[in-house]
Parts: structure tokens; sequence; C-alpha cells
């Protein structure tokens, strides 16, 4: 489990089928949804954006000669998009919704096959090889990064795959003779054209798709301790205020204070990779004892944070249990070394009880463990003394 948690924080390269997997199976950590959240409000100012610089597309095409008809088509859908995308603005400024997103996404790639689906009303090769339009499906998949969500980019990909695919297929069936395929303005659309432009868009969705993943390392490796593999204090900083904001509508939650007692006689005896050893050993017995979405985060040094969704009473028991757990476990160093016994002290908050916020729950959290060690260690404490 170590060894895992130590290869996610490497910023590597991935295989391909790799990175596919990570996006379709990984849901990205808190920090990555809470940088989407704020993509998305993002996304939809530029759609805003784009939307408005798209009024000014008919009438250049009406300035350059293009059929009235296009121009027609061109300004009524211009218009339609503005008006949606000050929607989808004002959506995104309502708050953080988990299916805008892909709804807001679905709507960008299906507007790009509806206009290209308008244009072929009057001309099939307009559709197909009207370069502009189709360009939007890159705009759309570029887009998508900003949610900072493999899962969302990976699905733009596909759908603006799949729009197109259906829709060349449709035209090219059912144009009827070659000479429809023919068109002064846009020349011929030919089957291996629209083949190479669906090969565009996965080339494209492959690379927007690695550029998120390499985002997530990267936000991982901010959050991460580099010795163990463990969320740091900086990870419980940012996520602990969404924490106790899930748990209004319900739940308890303890938060233990643990530090190894007298662990830098360990560090003196077997050095420091033998000392690292150690820890990582007294850290995966912590980390055995963790239940679902519960976490174990490393503060610094030999003190860690468990925060456990149960109450104060029942933190105690599963601390106690685990406090015995590491004692009866000692670390083999090898080599003929003596095996080394670790204890901990821990001190139990819990919330509401003993405070709404990070602060004070650390705190009090802090001001039982001193207690414990005053006492000589190897102890755990959920009340003040």
């Amino acid at each position: 489990m170590l060894r895992a948690g130590r290869n996610r924080l490497r910023i590597e390269d991935r295989s391909l089928a790799g990175t596919l997997r990570a996006a379709l199976l990984e849901r990205p950590d808190e920090v990555m949804l809470e940088l989407g959240a704020g993509g998305e409000l993002l996304v939809a100012r530029l759609r805003a954006v784009l939307s408005a610089l798209l009024l000014a597309m008919p009438v250049l095409g009406a300035a350059t000669g293009a059929a009235a008809g296009e121009t027609v088509i061109g300004l009524g859908v211009a218009i339609f998009i503005n008006a949606m995308a000050q929607a989808w603005l004002a959506l995104a400024r309502n708050g953080r919704h988990a299916w805008l997103p892909y709804v807001s996404c679905s709507y960008d790639v299906t507007t790009v096959t509806g206009v290209l689906a308008l244009l072929a009303l009057g001309d099939p090769v307009a559709g197909t090889n009207n370069v502009v339009v189709w360009s939007f499906y890159l705009v759309v998949i570029a887009m998508a990064t900003l949610r900072n969500d493999g899962r969302l980019t990976l699905y733009a990909g596909l759908l603006a795959m799949a729009q197109y695919g259906a829709f060349a297929a449709v035209v090219f069936a059912t144009a009827g003779s070659p000479e429809r395929l023919l068109s002064p303005d846009y020349g011929q659309a030919a089957a291996a054209g629209q083949l190479e432009r669906l090969v565009v868009l996965l080339v494209m969705t492959l690379l927007a798709l690695c550029i998120v993943q390499r985002m997530q390392r990267l936000v991982e490796m901010s959050g991460r301790d580099g010795s163990t593999g463990l969320p740091n204090r900086l990870w419980l900083h940012q996520q602990m205020p969404q924490m106790l904001d899930d748990l209004r509508h319900g739940g308890s939650l303890s938060l233990a204070l643990v530090d190894l007692d007298r662990f830098r006689r360990i560090n003196d005896e077997l050095g420091r990779a033998g000392g690292d050893r150690a820890l990582r050993h007294a850290v995966a017995v912590l980390a055995a004892g963790l239940h679902g979405r519960e976490r174990l985060v490393r503060l610094g040094g030999e003190e860690f944070a468990m925060l456990v969704y149960c109450p104060l009473g029942t933190a105690w028991e599963r601390m106690e249990q685990l406090r015995r757990s590491l004692w009866e476990q000692p670390f083999h160093p090898g080599h003929g070394a003596e095996p080394q016994r670790i204890a901990f002290s821990a001190g139990i908050a819990g919330w509401p009880q003993d405070g709404h916020d990070l602060s004070t729950l650390l705190a009090a959290a802090d001001r039982r463990q001193q207690a414990c060690k005053r006492l000589g260690g190897n102890r755990v404490m959920a009340r003040d003394p």
C-alpha cells in the first residue's frame, strides 16, 4: 500500500493505456474537484466571450460573399448561442453542481454538431468540409481540461468523435449521388478526409487527457508527504472546511492527534534509512485502522492526524486498539538488529463538542496529547484531565 502511495507521488511517464484507465476509473481528489468547480466558471466566462465573438462571423461572411442562407443560419445560431452562454454563466455563478460540467460540455459538443447539420441542409459538403465550425470541437475539448477532471475530458472527446462520426455517416449515406458531394465553395467531400478529422479529434483528446493527468500528479505532489505518501498539513487545511461542512447534514467526526513516543531514539539507533522504514511500518499499522473515506495525515516529523467518522467514544476505542496493535507488532530492522517496539500518545477531539473548525479541534486534541506525554506516553486520551 505504501509503495503504491509513493509511486503515485512521482511525476512519471504513463503508458497510454494507463492514462486512459486512470481517467476512466480514478475520481479526482477534493483539491482537483474544487479547482474544477472554479474551472467551470472560467469555462462559462470563456464561452460567453467566444459566443460574443461569433456574432461577427455572419457579418464577415456576408461581406466576403457568403450565401444569404448561410448568413441567416449563422446569425440565428450566434444569437441562440449567446443567449445560452448567459444561461450557463448564471448556473456556474450560482454554485457548485456535480452535473453541470457534463451537461454544459454535452451542450457545447452538440451545438457544434448542430451547426454543421444546419449547414449540411443546404449543401452537404458545407457541413463536412467547413473547417472553421469543425475546429470548435477542438476548442470544446481544450476547454474541458479547465475543469481538471480527466473523466470529463475523455467524455468530451469521445462525444465529439461519436457525434461527428455519426453526422458524417448520415451525410454520405443520404447524399444519393457523387455529385451531391461536390461543392464549388467547399470542394469534394471524401470519406478519407472525414476519417482524418476523427483521428485529429482522438489525438486532441489524448493530448488533453495527458495534460489533465499531469496536473493531477502536480496537485497530489503539493498535498502529499514525500516519505510516506500520506496527505500533508496543506491537504488537511484545504480539505477540512469542506469535510466539516458536509457534516452539517448529519454525522460524526473525531480528530486524533498522534505522536510516536521517543521515535528519535529509533532514528539514532537505526540511522536515517532505518528510521524511515520504521516510520512507514508505523504508518502502515495506523492506516490499517481506517474505514472508507477516513484519512491519516502526516503533520510533520513523527506527528499525525487521523480523521475518523465516528463519535468520540468510538474513536477512543479504535485508537486504543491501534495503540495496542502497533505495540504488539514491533518493527524488525533486519541484519541481526533487535526488533523495535513503537508506541504513541494520542489526544482525540470530537466535532462539534470540542470545536467547530480545524483550529479548535487541533487545539483540544493537542491539549490531551500533551497530557498523555506528561503521564509517560503510550496512551490515548479523549477527555481533558
